[in-house]
Protein backbone atom coordinates (compact mmCIF):
# COMPACT_ATOMS: atom_id res chain seq x y z
CA UNK A 1 0.00 0.00 0.00
CA UNK A 2 2.74 2.47 0.92
CA UNK A 3 6.32 2.70 -0.31
CA UNK A 4 8.85 0.26 1.12
CA UNK A 5 11.12 3.12 2.13
CA UNK A 6 8.40 4.93 4.07
CA UNK A 7 7.32 1.67 5.68
CA UNK A 8 10.89 1.21 6.91
CA UNK A 9 11.10 4.84 8.06
CA UNK A 10 7.90 4.42 10.04
CA UNK A 11 9.44 1.48 11.87
CA UNK A 12 12.43 3.66 12.74
CA UNK A 13 10.38 6.78 13.44
CA UNK A 14 11.30 9.27 16.10
CA UNK A 15 11.16 8.29 19.76
CA UNK A 16 10.35 11.95 20.48
CA UNK A 17 6.86 11.87 18.99
CA UNK A 18 6.26 8.37 20.32
CA UNK A 19 6.97 9.56 23.86
CA UNK A 20 4.76 12.62 23.39
CA UNK A 21 1.89 10.30 22.43
CA UNK A 22 2.65 8.21 25.53
CA UNK A 23 2.35 11.40 27.55
CA UNK A 24 -1.04 12.13 26.03
CA UNK A 25 -2.31 8.76 27.25
CA UNK A 26 -0.99 9.38 30.77
CA UNK A 27 -2.52 12.87 30.87
CA UNK A 28 -5.92 11.42 30.05
CA UNK A 29 -5.52 8.87 32.84
CA UNK A 30 -3.92 10.90 35.64
CA UNK A 31 -4.55 14.53 34.64
CA UNK A 32 -1.94 16.88 33.15
CA UNK A 33 -0.72 18.18 36.52
CA UNK A 34 0.46 14.70 37.53
CA UNK A 35 2.35 13.92 34.31
CA UNK A 36 5.89 15.23 33.78
CA UNK A 37 6.41 15.39 30.04
CA UNK A 38 9.96 16.23 28.94
CA UNK A 39 9.56 14.85 25.42
CA UNK A 40 9.06 17.77 23.00
CA UNK A 41 11.25 20.82 22.41
CA UNK A 42 8.15 22.99 22.16
CA UNK A 43 9.02 26.38 23.70
CA UNK A 44 6.48 27.65 26.22
CA UNK A 45 7.77 31.24 26.05
CA UNK A 46 5.55 33.82 24.39
CA UNK A 47 6.77 35.63 21.26
CA UNK A 48 8.22 39.10 21.91
CA UNK A 49 5.71 41.95 22.03
CA UNK A 50 7.06 43.43 18.79
CA UNK A 51 6.17 40.23 16.94
CA UNK A 52 2.56 40.47 18.09
CA UNK A 53 2.30 44.20 17.33
CA UNK A 54 3.80 43.78 13.86
CA UNK A 55 1.44 40.90 13.10
CA UNK A 56 -1.56 42.96 14.20
CA UNK A 57 -0.51 45.98 12.13
CA UNK A 58 0.07 43.89 9.02
CA UNK A 59 -3.33 42.24 9.27
CA UNK A 60 -5.11 45.55 9.75
CA UNK A 61 -3.36 47.48 6.97
CA UNK A 62 -4.96 47.66 3.53
CA UNK A 63 -2.43 45.73 1.45
CA UNK A 64 -4.06 43.66 -1.31
CA UNK A 65 -0.80 41.78 -2.02
CA UNK A 66 -0.04 40.73 1.55
CA UNK A 67 -1.07 37.12 0.93
CA UNK A 68 0.07 36.83 -2.69
CA UNK A 69 2.84 34.78 -4.29
CA UNK A 70 6.31 36.23 -4.49
CA UNK A 71 9.66 34.94 -5.73
CA UNK A 72 10.29 31.37 -4.54
CA UNK A 73 13.28 32.72 -2.61
CA UNK A 74 11.13 35.21 -0.70
CA UNK A 75 10.42 38.94 -0.61
CA UNK A 76 13.48 40.95 -1.75
CA UNK A 77 13.09 43.51 1.05
CA UNK A 78 12.87 40.75 3.68
CA UNK A 79 15.92 38.96 2.29
CA UNK A 80 17.89 42.21 2.35
CA UNK A 81 17.04 42.75 6.03
CA UNK A 82 17.93 39.16 6.93
CA UNK A 83 21.23 39.47 5.06
CA UNK A 84 22.12 42.67 6.93
CA UNK A 85 21.24 41.00 10.23
CA UNK A 86 23.34 37.89 9.52
CA UNK A 87 26.22 40.03 8.24
CA UNK A 88 26.18 42.09 11.42
CA UNK A 89 26.37 38.94 13.57
CA UNK A 90 28.87 36.96 11.49
CA UNK A 91 31.10 39.65 10.02
CA UNK A 92 30.68 37.99 6.61
CA UNK A 93 29.62 40.19 3.69
CA UNK A 94 26.13 39.24 2.48
CA UNK A 95 23.32 40.73 0.41
CA UNK A 96 19.75 39.68 -0.16
CA UNK A 97 21.00 37.50 -3.04
CA UNK A 98 22.64 35.19 -0.48
CA UNK A 99 19.33 34.51 1.30
CA UNK A 100 16.42 32.15 0.67
CA UNK A 101 13.42 32.35 2.98
CA UNK A 102 12.19 28.89 3.99
CA UNK A 103 9.47 26.97 5.80
CA UNK A 104 11.48 26.75 9.01
CA UNK A 105 14.90 25.18 9.45
CA UNK A 106 13.52 21.73 8.61
CA UNK A 107 12.31 23.03 5.26
CA UNK A 108 15.65 24.76 4.75
CA UNK A 109 17.62 21.57 5.42
CA UNK A 110 15.55 19.63 2.90
CA UNK A 111 15.90 22.40 0.32
CA UNK A 112 19.69 22.44 0.73
CA UNK A 113 20.09 18.66 0.70
CA UNK A 114 17.86 18.29 -2.36
CA UNK A 115 20.00 20.83 -4.22
CA UNK A 116 23.30 19.18 -3.22
CA UNK A 117 22.87 15.42 -3.14
CA UNK A 118 23.26 12.82 -5.84
CA UNK A 119 22.29 9.20 -5.05
CA UNK A 120 24.61 7.61 -2.47
CA UNK A 121 26.34 10.88 -1.60
CA UNK A 122 27.34 10.83 2.06
CA UNK A 123 26.46 13.36 4.74
CA UNK A 124 28.42 13.37 8.00
CA UNK A 125 26.29 13.60 11.16
CA UNK A 126 27.80 13.79 14.65
CA UNK A 127 26.09 11.67 17.33
CA UNK A 128 24.08 12.45 19.33
CA UNK A 129 21.96 14.24 16.72
CA UNK A 130 18.44 15.38 15.95
CA UNK A 131 17.03 12.12 14.60
CA UNK A 132 15.20 13.69 11.66
CA UNK A 133 18.57 14.41 10.00
CA UNK A 134 18.74 10.80 8.79
CA UNK A 135 15.29 11.07 7.24
CA UNK A 136 16.11 14.41 5.60
CA UNK A 137 19.27 12.96 4.04
CA UNK A 138 17.40 9.83 2.95
CA UNK A 139 14.64 11.93 1.41
CA UNK A 140 17.06 12.97 -1.31
CA UNK A 141 18.93 9.73 -1.96
CA UNK A 142 21.83 10.45 0.36
CA UNK A 143 23.42 8.30 3.03
CA UNK A 144 23.89 9.53 6.59
CA UNK A 145 27.29 8.66 8.05
CA UNK A 146 27.20 8.80 11.84
CA UNK A 147 30.38 9.91 13.61
CA UNK A 148 30.64 9.56 17.42
CA UNK A 149 31.63 12.58 19.50
CA UNK A 150 34.04 12.71 22.43
CA UNK A 151 32.48 10.61 25.20
CA UNK A 152 32.83 12.97 28.17
CA UNK A 153 32.04 16.26 26.39
CA UNK A 154 29.93 15.42 23.30
CA UNK A 155 32.24 17.67 21.29
CA UNK A 156 33.19 16.63 17.74
CA UNK A 157 36.44 14.68 17.48
CA UNK A 158 38.36 15.90 14.39
CA UNK A 159 40.43 12.69 14.30
CA UNK A 160 37.28 10.56 14.31
CA UNK A 161 35.78 12.78 11.61
CA UNK A 162 38.82 12.23 9.41
CA UNK A 163 38.32 8.44 9.55
CA UNK A 164 34.79 8.76 8.14
CA UNK A 165 35.46 11.13 5.24
CA UNK A 166 35.58 9.68 1.73
CA UNK A 167 35.32 10.65 -1.91
CA UNK A 168 31.53 10.32 -1.49
CA UNK A 169 31.32 12.88 1.35
CA UNK A 170 29.20 15.77 0.06
CA UNK A 171 28.32 17.58 3.26
CA UNK A 172 28.52 17.67 7.02
CA UNK A 173 25.71 18.84 9.30
CA UNK A 174 26.73 20.81 12.39
CA UNK A 175 24.22 21.73 15.09
CA UNK A 176 25.45 24.18 17.75
CA UNK A 177 24.03 24.70 20.35
CA UNK A 178 23.32 21.05 19.98
CA UNK A 179 20.07 19.15 20.28
CA UNK A 180 20.05 17.02 22.46
CA UNK A 181 23.15 17.91 24.53
CA UNK A 182 23.12 21.72 24.69
CA UNK A 183 26.85 21.73 23.86
CA UNK A 184 28.23 24.75 21.97
CA UNK A 185 31.11 24.07 19.55
CA UNK A 186 33.91 26.56 20.26
CA UNK A 187 36.20 28.28 17.74
CA UNK A 188 39.10 25.90 18.41
CA UNK A 189 37.05 22.82 17.55
CA UNK A 190 35.56 24.48 14.47
CA UNK A 191 39.04 25.44 13.29
CA UNK A 192 40.25 21.86 13.67
CA UNK A 193 37.22 20.56 11.76
CA UNK A 194 37.89 23.09 8.99
CA UNK A 195 41.48 21.84 8.61
CA UNK A 196 40.31 18.22 8.39
CA UNK A 197 37.73 19.10 5.74
CA UNK A 198 40.20 21.15 3.70
CA UNK A 199 42.67 18.25 3.71
CA UNK A 200 39.94 15.82 2.62
CA UNK A 201 38.86 18.12 -0.22
CA UNK A 202 42.44 18.19 -1.53
CA UNK A 203 42.86 14.44 -1.08
CA UNK A 204 39.65 13.50 -2.91
CA UNK A 205 39.45 16.56 -5.21
CA UNK A 206 35.94 17.30 -3.97
CA UNK A 207 33.96 20.04 -2.27
CA UNK A 208 32.49 19.34 1.17
CA UNK A 209 29.69 21.68 2.25
CA UNK A 210 29.18 22.57 5.90
CA UNK A 211 25.46 22.82 6.64
CA UNK A 212 24.91 24.62 9.92
CA UNK A 213 21.55 23.97 11.61
CA UNK A 214 21.22 26.97 13.94
CA UNK A 215 17.78 27.30 15.60
CA UNK A 216 19.24 27.58 19.13
CA UNK A 217 21.94 30.22 18.60
CA UNK A 218 19.98 32.81 20.61
CA UNK A 219 19.40 30.48 23.57
CA UNK A 220 22.72 30.36 25.42
CA UNK A 221 23.79 30.71 29.06
CA UNK A 222 26.61 31.80 31.32
CA UNK A 223 28.04 34.30 28.84
CA UNK A 224 28.78 31.65 26.20
CA UNK A 225 29.23 32.95 22.66
CA UNK A 226 28.24 30.89 19.61
CA UNK A 227 30.90 31.22 16.88
CA UNK A 228 29.67 31.93 13.36
CA UNK A 229 30.00 28.90 11.10
CA UNK A 230 29.73 31.18 8.09
CA UNK A 231 32.99 32.69 9.30
CA UNK A 232 34.61 29.38 10.27
CA UNK A 233 34.13 27.53 6.96
CA UNK A 234 34.59 28.50 3.31
CA UNK A 235 31.77 26.27 2.01
CA UNK A 236 29.25 27.22 4.67
CA UNK A 237 25.46 27.14 4.40
CA UNK A 238 23.74 28.58 7.47
CA UNK A 239 20.16 27.45 8.09
CA UNK A 240 18.12 29.07 10.83
CA UNK A 241 14.56 29.47 11.99
CA UNK A 242 12.62 31.66 14.38
CA UNK A 243 10.94 28.71 16.08
CA UNK A 244 13.07 29.03 19.21
CA UNK A 245 14.55 32.54 19.09
CA UNK A 246 11.10 34.16 18.69
CA UNK A 247 9.01 31.24 20.05
CA UNK A 248 7.24 30.72 16.70
CA UNK A 249 7.60 26.96 16.02
CA UNK A 250 4.15 26.59 14.49
CA UNK A 251 4.60 29.42 11.99
CA UNK A 252 7.33 27.56 10.03
CA UNK A 253 9.50 30.52 9.12
CA UNK A 254 13.27 30.46 8.61
CA UNK A 255 16.01 31.12 6.09
CA UNK A 256 19.12 29.81 4.33
CA UNK A 257 22.23 32.01 4.13
CA UNK A 258 24.83 30.90 1.56
CA UNK A 259 28.41 32.11 1.87
CA UNK A 260 29.75 34.14 -1.06
CA UNK A 261 33.05 32.28 -0.59
CA UNK A 262 31.51 29.14 -2.11
CA UNK A 263 32.62 28.65 -5.70
CA UNK A 264 29.70 29.44 -8.02
CA UNK A 265 27.48 30.26 -5.03
CA UNK A 266 24.87 31.94 -7.20
CA UNK A 267 24.24 28.65 -9.01
CA UNK A 268 23.73 27.03 -5.61
CA UNK A 269 21.23 29.76 -4.71
CA UNK A 270 19.40 29.14 -8.01
CA UNK A 271 19.31 25.41 -7.27
CA UNK A 272 17.92 25.95 -3.77
CA UNK A 273 15.33 28.42 -5.03
CA UNK A 274 14.25 25.75 -7.50
CA UNK A 275 14.10 22.99 -4.88
CA UNK A 276 12.18 25.30 -2.55
CA UNK A 277 9.48 25.27 -5.23
CA UNK A 278 9.66 21.68 -6.40
CA UNK A 279 9.59 20.19 -2.90
CA UNK A 280 6.18 21.83 -2.58
CA UNK A 281 7.12 24.60 -0.16
CA UNK A 282 6.77 27.09 -3.09
CA UNK A 283 7.77 29.96 -0.78
CA UNK A 284 8.05 30.69 2.91
CA UNK A 285 4.82 31.95 4.56
CA UNK A 286 4.22 35.44 3.18
CA UNK A 287 2.76 37.02 6.30
CA UNK A 288 5.48 35.81 8.64
CA UNK A 289 8.26 36.84 6.29
CA UNK A 290 7.04 40.39 6.86
CA UNK A 291 6.66 39.83 10.61
CA UNK A 292 10.16 38.56 11.25
CA UNK A 293 11.69 41.28 9.05
CA UNK A 294 10.65 43.76 11.73
CA UNK A 295 11.73 41.60 14.66
CA UNK A 296 15.19 40.35 13.70
CA UNK A 297 16.83 41.95 16.73
CA UNK A 298 14.20 40.64 19.15
CA UNK A 299 14.79 37.62 21.39
CA UNK A 300 12.78 35.62 23.89
CA UNK A 301 13.73 35.89 27.56
CA UNK A 302 16.10 33.01 28.33
CA UNK A 303 16.22 33.65 32.09
CA UNK A 304 13.33 31.23 32.66
CA UNK A 305 15.17 28.51 30.73
CA UNK A 306 18.30 29.16 32.78
CA UNK A 307 16.39 28.79 36.04
CA UNK A 308 14.80 25.54 34.88
CA UNK A 309 18.11 24.18 33.62
CA UNK A 310 19.81 24.79 36.96
CA UNK A 311 16.95 23.38 39.01
CA UNK A 312 16.73 20.16 37.00
CA UNK A 313 20.47 19.73 36.44
CA UNK A 314 21.38 20.28 40.11
CA UNK A 315 18.72 17.84 41.29
CA UNK A 316 19.79 15.10 38.88
CA UNK A 317 23.45 15.52 39.80
CA UNK A 318 22.52 15.28 43.48
CA UNK A 319 20.84 11.94 42.71
CA UNK A 320 23.96 10.53 41.10
CA UNK A 321 23.19 11.14 37.43
CA UNK A 322 26.06 12.05 35.09
CA UNK A 323 25.33 14.93 32.74
CA UNK A 324 27.20 17.54 30.70
CA UNK A 325 25.88 20.94 31.78
CA UNK A 326 24.19 22.54 28.74
CA UNK A 327 25.66 25.78 27.42
CA UNK A 328 22.66 26.45 25.19
CA UNK A 329 19.32 25.20 23.81
CA UNK A 330 16.86 23.80 26.38
CA UNK A 331 17.76 20.14 26.78
CA UNK A 332 19.58 17.95 29.28
CA UNK A 333 21.16 14.70 28.08
CA UNK A 334 21.98 12.66 31.22
CA UNK A 335 23.41 9.17 31.29
CA UNK A 336 20.80 6.55 32.16
CA UNK A 337 21.31 4.63 35.38
CA UNK A 338 21.33 1.35 33.46
CA UNK A 339 22.88 0.62 30.03
CA UNK A 340 19.50 -0.01 28.39
CA UNK A 341 18.04 3.48 27.89
CA UNK A 342 14.78 2.11 26.46
CA UNK A 343 14.22 0.03 29.58
CA UNK A 344 15.15 3.07 31.66
CA UNK A 345 12.49 5.05 29.79
CA UNK A 346 9.97 2.33 30.64
CA UNK A 347 10.94 2.43 34.31
CA UNK A 348 10.50 6.21 34.32
CA UNK A 349 6.95 5.84 33.01
CA UNK A 350 5.98 4.23 36.33
CA UNK A 351 6.46 7.69 37.87
CA UNK A 352 4.71 9.49 34.99
CA UNK A 353 8.07 10.79 33.76
CA UNK A 354 8.10 11.14 29.96
CA UNK A 355 11.72 11.02 28.78
CA UNK A 356 13.22 10.23 25.38
CA UNK A 357 15.80 7.41 25.07
CA UNK A 358 19.21 8.37 23.75
CA UNK A 359 18.90 5.59 21.17
CA UNK A 360 16.59 7.93 19.28
CA UNK A 361 19.47 10.40 18.95
CA UNK A 362 22.05 7.84 17.89
CA UNK A 363 23.50 7.64 21.40
CA UNK A 364 22.20 4.69 23.46
CA UNK A 365 22.66 4.72 27.22
CA UNK A 366 21.46 8.32 27.66
CA UNK A 367 18.12 10.11 27.68
CA UNK A 368 16.90 13.58 26.73
CA UNK A 369 14.89 15.98 28.85
CA UNK A 370 13.37 19.07 27.22
CA UNK A 371 13.09 21.67 29.98
CA UNK A 372 11.15 24.22 27.91
CA UNK A 373 8.13 23.35 30.06
CA UNK A 374 6.58 25.12 33.02
CA UNK A 375 8.60 25.74 36.15
CA UNK A 376 5.79 24.16 38.15
CA UNK A 377 5.98 20.91 36.15
CA UNK A 378 9.72 20.70 36.77
CA UNK A 379 9.26 21.38 40.49
CA UNK A 380 6.60 18.68 40.73
CA UNK A 381 8.77 16.20 38.82
CA UNK A 382 11.71 16.30 41.24
CA UNK A 383 10.21 13.80 43.66
CA UNK A 384 9.46 11.44 40.76
CA UNK A 385 13.12 11.58 39.67
CA UNK A 386 14.15 10.90 43.27
CA UNK A 387 11.95 7.79 43.36
CA UNK A 388 13.23 6.64 39.97
CA UNK A 389 16.86 7.00 41.03
CA UNK A 390 16.18 5.10 44.27
CA UNK A 391 15.34 1.99 42.20
CA UNK A 392 18.99 1.72 41.13
CA UNK A 393 20.75 2.25 44.46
Amino acid sequence: MISKKIAEDLRNASFIRAMFEEGEKLRRTYGPEKVYDFSLGNPDNKPPEKVKKTLKNLILEDNPNLHAYMSNAGYPDVKAKVAAHVQNESGISLTGENIIMTCGAAGGLNVALKALLDPEDEVIIFAPFFVEYLFYVGNHGGKGVIVPTIKDTFEPDPAELEKHLSSKTKAIILNSPNNPTGVVYNEKILGEIAKVLEAAEKKFNTTIYVISDEPYTKIVYDGVKVPSLLKAFKNAISINSFSKSLALPGERIGYIAVSSAIDNWKLLIDAMTFTNRTLGFVNAPALFQKVIAEALDEEVDTSAYLKRRDMLYNHLISLGFECVKPQGAFYLFPKALIPDDVEFKNRALKYNLIIVPGKGFGCPGYFRLAYCISQKTIENSLEAFTKLAAEFR
